[in-house]
């Protein structure tokens, strides 16, 4: 248990010390080291990530840095893609989900690697509907996953609905909070339809040990160079969705039908 504390501590601390990202260390983390299915490992992680995100935002919407329009259009669709997601995930295996996060995760060393959203030049509201289906799509991934994913909700909301870098990020999340507590309120049931709990101890000590390293990691900020800092967490979440391949692609090659389909089907009836 203490390691996996170290891995709460390395969540919070790289949330406060890039401002999004370290969401995406919660599921390995409780399925590597805590030894969680999978299915448990991600409802885990939404309550863990929207605890987080929730305590995060106080300070953005105490300084009027959250824009409330973008909040609707983008997280109330999100919201709603994420009980999707958390539905459709009933009739996924573990080990499919856990390669779909890895995918996850070599976006997110992607995007890191990318220029800052605050570069570009000209921003400018786009579409509605634009919005709407970015929000929906993030969702979806955010209820198959179990990941906040601040580190496509931030750059969504500069680019497409031309909000300033700070007001994008307290504006996120109030968004990851909503779509992970619409995401975990789902998981409950699918977890029911498998005869599967959360382990609320783990949960708990994790969102406060997460908080905490949260605020070490934006004291820290200011001293660290962010530039560096960011390259080497992408390369570290390359390796980390290699090790996450490496474990679940074997699995998937043999697997039939997830049982969990079967149990869902027949709760359904």
């Amino acid at each position: 248990m203490v390691v996996a504390i170290f891995g709460a501590v390395a969540i919070g601390l790289t949330l406060g010390l890039l401002g999004s990202g370290g969401s995406i260390l919660t599921v390995p983390v409780l399925v590597y080291l805590v030894g969680h299915e999978g299915k448990v490992a991600i409802a885990e992680s939404l309550a863990i990530v929207g605890a987080i995100a929730l305590i995060g935002m106080l300070p953005y919407a105490k300084q009027k840095q959250v824009d409330w329009r973008s909040v609707f259009y983008f997280g109330v669709p999100g919201m709603i893609g994420t009980y999707g997601g958390a539905w459709l995930s009933q009739f996924v295996t573990d080990a499919a989900q856990l390669i779909l996060f890895a995918g996850v995760m070599l976006v997110a060393a992607f995007m890191m690697f990318r220029k800052k959203a605050t570069e570009v030049e000209e921003l400018h509201r786009h579409p509605v509907w634009q919005i709407v289906l970015e929000g929906t799509i993030v969702g979806v991934i955010t209820g198959l996953v179990g990941v906040g994913g601040g580190f496509l909700i931030v750059p969504a909301l500069v680019i497409l609905g031309g909000l300033p870098m700070r007001l994008a990020v307290g504006t996120s999340l109030v968004i990851v909070a909503l779509k992970s507590f619409s995401g975990f309120v789902k998981y409950l049931g699918v977890l029911k339809t498998i005869h599967a709990t959360i382990d609320l101890q783990t949960v708990v000590l994790f969102a406060i040990v997460g908080i905490v390293g949260t605020l070490v990691g934006n004291a820290l900020s200011q001293r660290v160079n962010q530039a560096a800092l960011k390259r080497g967490f992408a390369v570290f979440l390359l390796l980390m969705s290699g090790f996450v391949l490496y474990q679940e692609v074997p699995k998937m090659m043999h697997a039939d039908v997830p049982p969990h389909a079967h149990a869902a089907v027949e709760h359904q009836q």
